[in-house]
């Protein structure tokens, strides 16, 4: 069924009974098209990951603040939470790097050498904002970086580059374990780009 022939609304199975719930009042007699699709991707998403299920969602809350009080951890955001939690990884560049596919760059190109360099040169605390940064997730696979999951399977860590203006920062695209990468002009340029990006950019989506 293609889009166009779909309405702003999803189905639901309830207890083998067949419920149809709109998404936005009078969903039912709207259709999907080129211009809203991206509403009604991030409507559905928000439906099936949260509004459907309130209920559970609102008893797991209540059993988690009973053992941990609310107003102890609303000064964390969720990345900042994770690793409180799970604490910081020991992330081996050396796999990362031999796993790391890459689109319109080649592991010889000096923007990936001077990449890997600052990399290195990290910290386990940077280390692990980028990899959250562009993964979703600071934890590292159970089988290393060639078990990374995407979307959709199995996907490797991915570095494509970013066309336009080299000033701008890197962005993410957590779904697909993807950095897109300007062409930066210096190692200096990049380290600096790269940093404001995972420390202050970290909550950043982008929509390919």
């Amino acid at each position: 069924m293609c889009c166009r022939q779909l309405c702003r609304r999803t189905t639901c199975l309830l207890l083998f009974l067949l419920q149809i719930v709109e998404l936005v009042p009078g969903g039912r007699e709207i259709k999907v098209t080129e211009s809203n699709k991206r509403d009604y991707v991030n409507l559905i998403a928000r439906h099936r990951m949260t509004t459907s299920i309130k209920a559970q969602l609102q008893a797991f809350l209540d059993g988690f603040w009973q053992l941990v009080p609310r107003e102890l951890i609303s000064i964390f955001n969720d990345h900042e939470l994770e690793l409180l939690i799970s604490g910081l990884p020991d992330i081996d560049v050396v796999d990362l790097r031999a796993n790391t596919e890459y689109t319109g760059f080649t592991p010889a190109s000096p923007v990936i050498q001077w990449f890997w360099q600052v990399v290195c040169e990290m910290d386990k605390q940077d280390s692990a904002l980028l990899l959250q940064f562009v993964t979703g997730t600071s934890k590292v696979p159970l089988g290393g970086f060639k078990s990374l999951q995407g979307i959709s399977g199995p996907q490797r860590f991915q570095i494509h580059k970013s066309y336009g203006a080299t000033d701008r920062l890197p962005s993410a695209h957590t779904c697909f374990n993807q950095l897109d990468l300007p062409e930066y002009e210096s190692k200096e340029q990049l380290a600096e780009r790269l940093a404001m990006a995972i420390h202050e950019g970290h909550e950043g989506f982008g929509f390919g």
